[in-house]
């Protein structure tokens, strides 16, 4: 995995004192995952819900996810402080090797190389169970997401204008796309998130994404 770690001396010196890790979600993550959300929820339109979700509702989300998908956490000092998971982009069974990509930091974990680690995680994972396609939608003008996404790899698709109203105001939808793998005519059978099958390799790609994230 190629590092996206580099910093200022200050960043680094601040990362030396910190240990960042990175691991599938866990049930106990709920409530701070929770928290994160609804910074997003109720100060800004980068997703369109209204309300907070209950932790119930929101544990249920979870269980929902990770049947099928990776949901990753990364931990500060065993604080989580960011994550990011894959999503089913469409329900019809053509859709099935595409997902929808979504990630959330706090505000003091930008701008440290977090974001990239996770999603770089995420696609990894994500290649290892057979996927070929992610989306992403950004609600825009939002330059420093569309930057995120575009040096990720993603590439710009289409604009969806108006779609959603929030804040007194229509918001405009912007979608990129990611390639996984190079595409075949007949794409292999999906490999489920916890498969016995991807224990080890999943293992790996979790130390190295650590490895990165560890500064001695």
């Amino acid at each position: 995995m190629k590092s996206h770690l580099s910093f200022k001396t200050s960043e680094t010196e601040t990362l030396m004192r910190n240990r960042y890790t990175i691991r599938l979600i866990e049930e106990k993550d709920c409530n701070a995952v929770l928290d994160i959300y609804t910074y997003y929820v109720l100060n800004t339109v980068i997703t369109f819900e209204y309300k907070v979700p209950s932790e119930e509702d929101y544990m249920e989300r979870i269980k929902t996810v990770i049947a099928e998908y990776p949901w990753l956490v990364c931990l500060e000092n065993n604080v989580v402080v960011g994550y990011a998971y894959a999503g089913r982009h469409r329900y019809k069974e053509a859709y099935d090797w595409s997902v929808e990509s979504t990630i959330y930091l706090t505000n003091d974990a930008h701008r440290k190389g977090i974001g990239s680690v996770l999603y770089q995680t995420l696609f990894s994972i994500l290649k290892l169970q057979g996927y070929y396609n992610v989306y992403a939608g950004v609600v825009y003008p939002n330059e420093k997401s569309e930057a995120f996404h575009l040096s990720q790899g993603f590439e710009f698709v289409c604009d969806f204008k108006k779609i959603g109203f929030k804040f007194n105001q229509w918001q405009d939808l912007r979608w990129f796309q990611l390639f996984l793998v190079d595409h075949t005519n007949a794409p292999k059978e999906l490999i489920k998130i916890h498969d016995e099958a991807l224990a080890a390799p999943k293992a790996k790609i979790l130390a190295e994404a650590n490895a990165e994230l560890a500064i001695e």
